[in-house]
């Protein structure tokens, strides 16, 4: 057995993070990683010098670096979120795991299967940790969903509707809508609907999808049914519109809906018998927390793999977006 790893006191041993790509998510990851105890960011690397200072001086971060390798390759680091663009996860992963790095890589894990099942072989050959880094799966709200599906509560899943849409005006500057980044709708949002069927419902039998495009090639929107023996999952990302971004899950006694933003730490409403229950996490934080507590105890206790974001999930994750993909002829 693997003992947790202690210092003075029994005091839980601190992870020292790094973080490469310090853009909006590095920002918000880094917000919830102060309200955590025994956990920091000790370093952070960016292309852009002035970048890594300000980001610095904004999280009281000790080091920074303007090159990703020398991060990886920094001692004083037990742990590396990635954050950089969906095409570069792949080789920034690789970069921290030959230098024994555990790696947290921002979703979707990397552009295709064929990259994901490259990042695992390595980590399992580096004998490193590394995971996806979807924070819905570690939310309150999500396990309890989760908990009340295992359990048949409700009876079993009939359907299931999940959307993700928000509307910014098309802009070839921006990550978002560069195609050669993964920009577009499904892998930056689309992945969020998918995961919900994956995470609840299960593989598909059979998908059928459709999709809008923009000039440059890019998705704007998405929409998807995957159909299952006995159920129905109805799905939509789009950059396009506002939606109502709920996941709606209709069982043979019930209706759970998970409200607006269901992704995010959000409220449940569970609608049986002519009566509305409204259930309150009480969500104090963003929510990123919950996902870096469970990796730090994945590095605490010496583990190489999620035993909730498992390698085998990821994996069936994004096969259902490159089966998306080759439906609706989008290629990178």
């Amino acid at each position: 057995m693997i003992k947790q790893q202690f210092i003075k006191n029994n005091t839980p041993q601190n992870i020292r993070w790094g973080i490469i790509g310090l853009g909006k998510m590095a920002a918000r990851f880094a917000t919830d990683m102060a309200t955590l105890e025994n956990s920091e960011i000790f370093a952070v690397a960016s292309k852009n010098e002035e970048n890594a200072v300000n980001f610095a001086q904004k999280f009281n971060v000790k080091k920074t670096y303007t090159s990703y390798l020398d991060l990886a390759k920094d001692t004083g680091v037990d742990a590396v979120f990635i954050a950089t663009p969906h095409s570069f996860h792949k080789a920034h992963t690789i970069r921290c795991l030959e230098n024994k790095k555990a790696v947290l890589c921002e979703k979707p894990f990397a552009m295709n299967l064929q990259e994901v099942t490259e990042m695992i072989c390595v980590a399992k050959e580096h004998k490193v940790l590394l995971m996806e880094a979807l924070w819905t799966y570690f939310l309150p709200h999500y396990r309890y969903v989760l908990e009340s599906i295992k359990s048949r509560r409700f009876g079993n899943i009939k359907t299931l509707e999940a959307d993700f849409g928000f509307y910014t005006p098309y802009n070839t500057e921006s990550r978002l809508f560069k195609k050669e980044l993964g920009g577009g709708s499904l892998l930056d949002i689309g992945i969020y609907p998918v995961f919900a069927a994956l995470s609840t419902i299960g593989k598909p039998n059979t998908i059928v999808s459709k999709a809008s495009f923009f000039e440059n090639g890019a998705d704007a929107s998405c929409e998807m049914v995957f159909n299952y023996k006995n159920a129905k999952a109805i799905l939509k990302s789009t950059l396009l519109e506002e939606t109502k971004t709920e996941a709606i899950f209709t069982f043979e006694n019930a209706i759970i809906k998970i409200n607006s933003r269901f992704h995010q730490p959000s409220t449940v409403t569970i609608s049986k018998d002519g009566k509305k229950e409204l259930i309150d996490f009480g969500y104090k934080t963003m929510g990123y927390n919950f996902e870096i507590e469970h990796f730090n105890t994945l590095v605490r206790e010496n583990k190489t793999e999620s035993d909730i974001m498992t390698f085998s999930f990821s994996k069936d994750l994004i096969h259902l977006l490159d089966r998306v993909r080759e439906r609706i002829g989008l290629v990178y």
